[in-house]
């Protein structure tokens, strides 16, 4: 199995910073896809930024130039940086990473148990 666990959720005022971390472990032996979402009360979840094996980024409009999603390989993390956030970013936030276990595996999808973000006016 392989599990994700997200960091740095919490309460910020508009205007500030936070950096969300997603940390993988269990058995992995190949990457493809990972990213970012989130889903506040009576919303669908939503992608907010994404990034390949090849390190291509994408973003949701209502985050590009607000948000930077970056990995470090090594630690097998993803990082969110949360810039200039608004009210509206408030939501639970989960990363998604599509892996294969093993190379002859599908690739399948995982998540992480979200973490809060809550932006005050």
């Amino acid at each position: 199995q392989v599990q994700l666990v997200e960091s740095g959720g919490g309460l910020v005022q508009a205007g500030g910073s936070l950096r969300l971390s997603c940390a993988a472990s269990g058995r992995i032996a190949s990457i493809n896809t990972r990213g970012w979402y989130r889903q506040s009360p009576g919303k669908e979840r939503e992608l907010v930024a994404g990034i390949t094996v090849g390190g291509n980024t994408n973003y949701a409009d209502s985050v590009k130039g607000r948000f930077t999603i970056s990995r470090d390989n090594a630690k097998y993390t993803v990082y969110l940086q949360m810039n200039s956030v608004k009210p509206e970013d408030t939501a639970v936030y989960f990363c998604n990473w599509q892996v294969r276990q093993t190379v002859w595996s599908p690739w399948s999808d995982y998540w992480g148990q979200g973490t809060q973000v809550t932006v005050s006016s």
